[in-house]
Formats: structure tokens, C-alpha cells, sequence
């Protein structure tokens, strides 16, 4: 594997990116609707980043501002051969240093608590293992069957 994150800027090609890479993801992005709304939301993210394993693009991740001082790791997704290589915690020191140097003070994460499904407590396994802390569940903001875990991190 010959590994390299770039930040995109070009908003078509990051919707291409998006689009190809969540349409194979369908454990965490299999509703059609939602999946959208990630490929129309990542067109004007001023922080996009995506792995590429020579020129094949094999996981993203972009940020969005919720706050002045506050950005949230709005979509990340790594194509399932990819999987435990990297890629994701690549991505994410990335980011994290663009949001660093962007001059935010936090960043955010929500995902579904843990618990509730096995793919989605390797999430948040991740989301640990990369510094984030437990901030608050919101049982009722999605729905009943999936309680909103936030997670935050200090950038400072």
C-alpha cells in the first residue's frame, strides 16, 4: 500500500470522492436520503482530507464548523479492504492539525452510543483511541434506537 492525505479543495471532486466511497459503506451509511445530505454537505467543508492508495482514493473525512471556536468531525469513511490499516488515524491527525492551525478550540464527534451496535462501538472505540472524551447522550435526538453519543476534544 503506498499511502498518501491530501486536502481537497475542489468541490466536485469531493463530492465524487464521497459518493464512491459511502455507496460501499452501507452498515453505517445505508439510508439513501442521509447518505445524500454527506455528499451535498462535503461541497463547500473548508477541511477535507482523503487517503489515497496511489491514485485510488480509499477513505475521507471532513469537518464543518458548528461554533466560532467549535468544528465537528461531520463524515468519515474508509473502504472496508481498508479497514485497521491506518487510514482513518491518518486522516484524522490531518485534520486535526488543520483545525489546530484554522484556530478552533474543540472538536466534535456524534455517533450512535455505545452499546447499541457492534459497528458502531468500533467507532467509538476509535473516536477514543484518538483523544476524544464522552461529553453527553442525547437518547431522543435521532431516534429511540439510536441515542446521539457526543464526544469532544480539546485542540488546545
Amino acid at each position: 500500500m503506498q499511502l498518501n492525505v491530501r486536502e481537497i479543495t475542489d468541490n466536485q471532486e469531493k463530492q465524487k470522492i464521497v459518493r464512491q466511497i459511502l455507496e460501499v459503506l452501507p452498515a453505517w451509511f445505508g439510508i439513501p436520503e442521509a447518505r445524500e445530505n454527506y455528499i451535498q454537505e462535503s461541497f463547500d467543508k473548508k477541511i477535507f482530507f482523503c487517503a489515497y492508495d496511489k491514485d485510488r482514493p480509499v477513505g475521507f473525512l471532513y469537518l464543518r464548523e458548528t461554533g466560532r471556536d467549535t468544528a465537528e468531525l461531520a463524515v468519515m469513511g474508509v473502504l472496508p479492504e481498508f479497514h485497521r490499516k491506518g487510514i482513518g488515524r491518518s486522516l484524522f491527525a490531518e485534520a486535526k492539525k488543520k483545525a489546530q492551525a484554522m484556530g478552533y478550540s474543540f472538536l466534535q464527534v456524534k455517533t450512535v452510543q455505545m452499546g447499541k451496535y457492534e459497528e458502531y462501538d468500533r467507532t467509538n472505540r476509535f473516536y477514543l483511541a484518538m483523544g476524544f472524551q464522552e461529553f453527553e447522550v442525547f437518547p431522543a435526538l435521532w431516534d429511540e434506537w439510536n441515542p446521539c453519543q457526543i464526544y469532544v476534544m480539546s485542540l488546545r
